[in-house]
C-alpha cells in the first residue's frame, strides 16, 4: 500500500488533533504541506502530558492552526468553521473506552451526540467537501458472525461507547441525505502504536510490568476460547483516512460506512507473547507479565474482526503492518519515551 498525496490547496479541519489517531493524521497532512486547524479539548481521560507532547510536536509546522475547545461549545464549533472555512473535516474528537462509558455516561453523550451534533450543524451551515468521522466496530455488539461486514445488523449495541457510535452513524445519515453533506463513517478496530492511548491493554500491561503488579486479562483463563482482536496499526489507519479523502460519496444522500481494520484477528494470549518479546527486545532482557485471569467485563466483546472489502475496493486499503512490526515499534517507543533503557 503506497503512499497517497492529499490535496495541499485544501483546508483540513481535524477534531480531537491532540488525540492518539488525530494526532498522526494531522502529522501526516502537515508533513505533506497541507494546511491544518486542529482543535482537542485536552480532557484528562488519561494523563494529559502524552496530549501535550503530541501536541508539540504538531506545533513545529507553521501550517497548523491549534484551538484548545471543546466541540461540545455549540458557538465555539460555528465560530471555528466561520473564521476558518475547512474544505475537509475529520471528526476523531470522542470519548473513547467502553469500560469508562459504564462509570462516567455523561461525558459520552455531552461529546459524542451533542458535540458530532454540532459538527453536522457546522457542516450544514458552512458546506464542506467531505466530512469523515469516527464510528467504531463496538458497534457490532455481541455479533457472532465473522468477519464483521458493513451489512450486519448492528441495533443491539452492549455499551453506551457503542450506543453513541451507532447514534453517529444515523445522525449523519440524516444530515447527509437532508442537506446532501458528502460524508463517510469509519468503524475503526483496535488501533494500536506509538503515542497511544494508556487506556488501552497493550499500553497498561507495559507500565504494570514496570510497576511490578500482576495484568489482568478478561477472559476467564479460557485458552481455547480465548478473545480475538483485529489489531490495526496506526500507520496502515493514516493511510486508510487519506486514500479515502478525495473518495467522496455521490449520490441522493451521498453517505458510506467503511470498517477500517486489519483483517487478520489475533488471541488475546499470543497477543501478549508478541508484547512480551518485543518488551524484551527493547530492553535487551527476558519480559514475563505477572497473569491474572478473570471474567469478561461488561460491554466486552468475544472476538472483533473486520471484513475490509469495501474499503479495499474503494481506494485500496489494505493494511501491511504484522502485529510483531507493530508491538515492537510500540515497545521501542514506549522505552525510549519513558527512558527505560
Amino acid at each position: 500500500m503506497n503512499n497517497i498525496q492529499p490535496d495541499k490547496s485544501k483546508k483540513y479541519l481535524i477534531t480531537g488533533a491532540a488525540g492518539f489517531i488525530g494526532y498522526f493524521l494531522t502529522k501526516r497532512l502537515l508533513e505533506q504541506e497541507c494546511l491544518v486547524i486542529g482543535i482537542d479539548n485536552i480532557n484528562n481521560y488519561y494523563d494529559v502530558r502524552l496530549k501535550y507532547d503530541r501536541l508539540a510536536n504538531l506545533e513545529k509546522y507553521t501550517q497548523f492552526t491549534f484551538i484548545k475547545g471543546d466541540i461540545s461549545d455549540k458557538e465555539l464549533v460555528l465560530r471555528l468553521f466561520e473564521e476558518h472555512r475547512p474544505d475537509i473535516v475529520i471528526n476523531l474528537a470522542a470519548q473513547a473506552g467502553v469500560r469508562y462509558s459504564i462509570e462516567n455516561p455523561d461525558a459520552y453523550i455531552q461529546s459524542n451526540i451533542n458535540g458530532f451534533f454540532n459538527i453536522l450543524e457546522a457542516c450544514r451551515n458552512h458546506p464542506v467537501e467531505h466530512l469523515i468521522y469516527a464510528s467504531s466496530s463496538s458497534v457490532y455488539g455481541a455479533n457472532d458472525k465473522l468477519p464483521f461486514e458493513e451489512s450486519d445488523f448492528v441495533d443491539h449495541p452492549i455499551s453506551l461507547y457503542a450506543a453513541t457510535k451507532k447514534s453517529n452513524e444515523l445522525m449523519a445519515y440524516t444530515y447527509s441525505h437532508l442537506f446532501h453533506i458528502p460524508v463517510t463513517g469509519l468503524r475503526f478496530f483496535t488501533v494500536y502504536g506509538p503515542y497511544g492511548r494508556p487506556d488501552m491493554a497493550y499500553f497498561s500491561f507495559i507500565d504494570k510490568y514496570f510497576k511490578n503488579e500482576p495484568i489482568k486479562i478478561f477472559n476467564n483463563g479460557d485458552f481455547e476460547n480465548d478473545l480475538y482482536r483485529d489489531f490495526t496499526y496506526i500507520d496502515d489507519i493514516v493511510e486508510g483516512i487519506v486514500r479515502l479523502i478525495d473518495s467522496k460519496p455521490y449520490g441522493k444522500a451521498p453517505y458510506r460506512i467503511f470498517n477500517i481494520g486489519n483483517n487478520k484477528p489475533v488471541k488475546l494470549m499470543d497477543f501478549i507473547q508478541t508484547l512480551e518479546k518485543a518488551l524484551s527486545s527493547a530492553l535487551g532482557r527476558d519480559v514475563i507479565f505477572d497473569k491474572i485471569f478473570e471474567p469478561m467485563k461488561p460491554g466486552d466483546v468475544p472476538a472483533t474482526y473486520a471484513s475490509i472489502d469495501l474499503l479495499n475496493e474503494a481506494v485500496g486499503f489494505q493494511p501491511n503492518t504484522t502485529i510483531e512490526q507493530g508491538l515492537q515499534s510500540f515497545a521501542d517507543w514506549y522505552v525510549d519515551y519513558y527512558h527505560l533503557r
